[in-house]
């Protein structure tokens, strides 16, 4: 005779805990993906600046929000109906997911330079069409304000612009964007000309402007924080390892359950 289902070795805790587990997985992937679908057909600036799908973190947003949507979903499914096959599905792509993240992580630190390179390039090519596209235009800015720069490796980038070269007769030759103003910001001329150099024009450059590059900016953010950052890193590691166990020892609950129903 069959055992009643509440006599059932499933830890009932580790089953919800997995399902609610999944539950947020699933919602985080859903906003990953429309964040990445947004940012790449929506918003032109993104696409802009990295020129293909491949070095567009959009794209990479939409196939890391599909797979966390897929599996999420999928883990739901399988702790509510203790579906080993779903919960093996489950446990094993996010173990390969975990050991893909190490891998790039690895990736990242031995080729940073080439990666920095890459960067520089991008955010060079963004500097000469400053205002051919607003999308960029507003990138940039943003950048620059956040990170408290000005040009990529300093502020004299700018004169790679052809509305802020010195060799220009404009009222905004041998000068940089407002964004890269210290104070005054919202004056749109608050830059202009603070570059020339000539005795009847003398300006306190470092008073006026941001003038360190970009990259000091952001590597200088990275040190400032790394302490938050290693923290979050952590947290995703802690919840994959949690996900995998409590779907490992799902799976082995469910199989004790149905040697103990076949005998």
């Amino acid at each position: 005779m069959a055992r009643r289902r509440d006599q059932s070795e499933v830890s009932t805790t580790v089953k919800y805990l997995l399902f609610f587990f999944n539950v947020i997985f699933w919602l985080l992937g859903g906003a990953c993906l429309a964040i990445g679908i947004y940012a790449r057909f929506e918003n032109a600036s993104y696409s802009d600046f990295f020129g293909n799908a491949w070095s567009d973190p959009a794209f990479f947003f939409i196939i890391v929000g599909g797979i966390m949507f897929i599996l999420g979903f999928t883990g739901c499914i399988g702790a509510l109906r203790e579906n080993i096959c779903l919960l093996k599905f489950f446990s094993i792509a996010l173990g390969v997911i975990f050991c893909l993240q190490i891998l790039l992580g690895i990736l990242v630190f031995v080729y940073r330079d080439k990666f920095d390179e890459i960067v520089k390039e991008k955010l060079q090519d963004t500097i000469v069409s400053y205002r051919d596209n607003p999308d960029l235009r507003s990138l940039i800015d943003k950048v620059q304000t956040d990170f408290e720069c000005c040009g990529v490796n300093d502020f004299n980038d700018w004169d790679d612009n052809i509305y802020f070269n010195c060799s220009q007769k404009t009222t905004e030759a041998c000068g940089v964007p407002s964004s890269c103003c210290i104070k005054d910001r919202e004056n749109k001329q608050c830059g202009y000309g603070v570059r020339e150099k000539n005795e009847k024009k003398i300006v306190e450059v470092e008073d006026k402007i941001y003038v360190r590059g970009c990259v000091e900016g952001f590597a200088e953010w990275v040190e400032t924080n790394i302490i938050m950052i290693g923290a979050i890193a952590l947290g995703i590691a802690v919840v994959q390892i949690m996900g995998i166990s409590c779907s490992q020892s799902l799976i082995g609950d469910i199989k004790s359950q149905k040697s103990r129903w076949d005998s």
